[in-house]
């Protein structure tokens, strides 16, 4: 629910007319002048105000209304659309800020949540602009917990990065999907503007990757550009429910049998909120949202924060069988923000018990999420990014399935060492959510819960909406995926590396203190492949025996 202050500001300061008033008050001004000038004679405003200022005032009037004419109709960019001749103070503060840094409140490495380098980064790269800094790093090297890949004296040439691609599909899976390392993760229609989706799904359709659903289900803005989809299926069945929330195999075959859909995501939990489902605040709900989900416009739409479908890690086992079948052997696999390490090793005890192996698995950091969510769950709940990765990882070579699940990940990833970094530690590929909004225009107004976004892209409302141009951001985020692709090439071959598949744990170091380095295959422990399907009677100090031993088949 808005607070008073978010309502007072939405009626008068958010409101169309509000969002245009300097320009219509230039054009004003202008007519205004202008009768003067050519219906009255004397010119009787030239009584108060001398005639060298009056025209100066004219002219400007004239300008601005015309720069306002410009903003409304060009496409290039958002924020002039929706607020035009205000829009332009942001573009003239951002070119004054190098110079007067000090001025400003936020350095360049204060992450809120994304830092103004994570941000530029970007925006340079989704606009094809030159992203090269000069002068050196203005990061301290020598702080603690700095992280760098290890380079190689015999580096090699840059790969293509048309080829950083990873086959997805076991050997139950018939219809395996080869996927680019970088892809959009979840963000639901509902979540994010019809024009949002459009352009994110065609920007993937140019650049070969996947675009995820979110749990908000397949929506028409989904299909239309021809993207490859990953359709997530979370607690609430949106798009295959039933009229009380069940699961609906009939409508799910339906859609999941769809080209463009290639593979199926169950979400257990994700980063932002984990345990607590998912949330469209009913101000976002729009009809049309209403009719795609199946649910209700008189409340905010919540998923359960747990799956109706399966209530065990054996059933969970049979509900990715069942969903495999229904959808003609695509990949099956599921999302999760890790939690109790044993839970999710009674799901990998499952997999092992019933001998049905999901096809991958997608780890989400805390430090993940889009929309709204509690603060406290935001920020104290559910395991980051790097430390769910690894638990992941090692628990799947503990026991013994690494080579038949790949793992993907998800959280905070913007460039092409947050890419290698995270595959350091086990993934196979990664998602960016935020780097993509990033790339179709988002400017972390931190207003996503409103459905006031400043740039169209979380929000329903559909004048504001309208400020995203689809080509011109589809166009930009091809273009973030494709140069991030070239600037991993690069990186990793300066490690001597041609496919980010090769990136190992002793590749990325960190700096332990001022006196001390150690890589990753220093800094971590590494399960052997099979080590925990013999660990009954080792000792109970080490974490992941200890976990394993009280991990259940029957209950997470």
């Amino acid at each position: 629910m808005p607070s008073p202050a978010q309502t007072i500001r939405h009626k008068l300061l958010n409101t169309f007319f509000s969002r245009h008033s300097i320009w219509f008050l230039c054009i004003f001004i202008a007519l205004l002048i202008t009768n003067f000038y050519f219906g009255y004679s004397p010119h009787y405003l030239q009584y108060f105000i001398p005639e060298t200022l009056l025209n100066t005032i004219w002219v400007i009037s004239i300008a601005l209304s015309f720069l306002g004419l410009y903003d409304v109709l060009q496409n290039r960019h958002s924020i002039l659309k929706n607020y035009p001749i205000m829009g332009h103070f942001r573009f003239l503060f951002e070119e004054f800020r190098p110079e007067i840094r000090q001025y400003f409140i936020e350095s360049d490495q204060d992450a809120l949540p994304f830092s103004r380098m994570q941000r530029s980064l970007v925006y340079q790269r989704a606009k094809n602009q030159n992203a090269d800094k000069p002068f050196g790093s203005i990061v301290d090297v020598y702080q603690n917990d700095y992280r760098f890949l290890n380079h190689s004296l015999t580096p090699c040439v840059p790969a293509i990065p048309e080829t950083f691609r990873i086959s997805i599909g076991n050997e139950q899976c018939t219809q395996p999907y080869s996927a680019s390392i970088l892809n959009i993760s979840a963000m639901s229609f509902g979540s994010l503007s019809a024009n949002a989706i459009r352009a994110l799904n065609l920007g993937a359709k140019m650049g070969n990757f996947y675009h995820d659903t979110g749990e908000g289900s397949i929506s028409p803005y989904h299909l239309e550009n021809g993207g490859d989809i990953v359709w997530e299926l979370g607690s609430g069945y949106f798009g295959c429910r039933t009229i009380d929330g069940q699961f609906d195999p009939v409508r799910f075959a339906e859609q999941a049998k769809l080209p463009q859909v290639k593979m199926i995501e169950i979400k257990l939990s994700q980063g932002a909120k984990p345990g607590h489902g998912g949330i469209l605040p009913k101000d976002k709900i729009s009809e049309e949202i209403a009719q795609i989900r199946g649910v209700s416009r008189e409340h905010d739409c919540i998923s359960p924060s747990s799956h109706p479908a399966f209530s065990t890690p054996i059933e969970m086992m049979q509900f990715i069988q069942q969903l495999r079948e229904l959808s003609n052997g695509k990949p099956v696999g599921f999302k999760l923000c890790i939690g109790q390490p044993w839970q999710f090793m009674s799901i990998v005890k499952a997999m092992l018990h019933t001998k049905i192996y999901p096809d991958f698995i997608v780890v989400d950091g805390s430090e993940g999420g889009t929309g709204a969510a509690p603060i406290e769950l935001i920020d104290n709940m559910g395991t980051p990014l790097r430390e769910g990765l690894l638990f992941v990882n090692n628990t799947l070579i503990g026991a013994g399935l690494r080579s038949k699940i790949k793992v993907g990940a998800s959280g905070k990833i913007i460039s092409a060492f947050d890419i290698a970094s995270t595959m350091a530690i086990g993934a196979d590929w990664v998602n960016s959510a935020r780097g993509f909004m990033f790339a179709v225009g988002c400017i972390q107004a931190q207003s996503c819960h409103t459905n006031q976004c400043p740039v169209g892209v979380a929000t329903q409302d559909k004048d504001r909406q309208k400020a995203i141009h689809v080509p011109t951001k589809a166009e930009r985020v091809f273009n973030f995926h494709k140069n991030t692709m070239h600037g991993l090439s690069e990186l990793i071959a300066s490690a001597g590396l041609q496919h980010p598949a090769d990136i190992r744990a002793h590749h990325l170091a960190q700096r332990i203190n001022n006196r001390e380095i150690k890589n990753y295959a220093q800094l971590h422990f590494w399960l052997k492949d099979g080590e925990l399907l013999s660990c009954e009677n080792k000792d109970d100090e080490n974490f992941y025996f200890r976990m394993w031993n009280m991990a259940s088949l029957e209950k997470f």
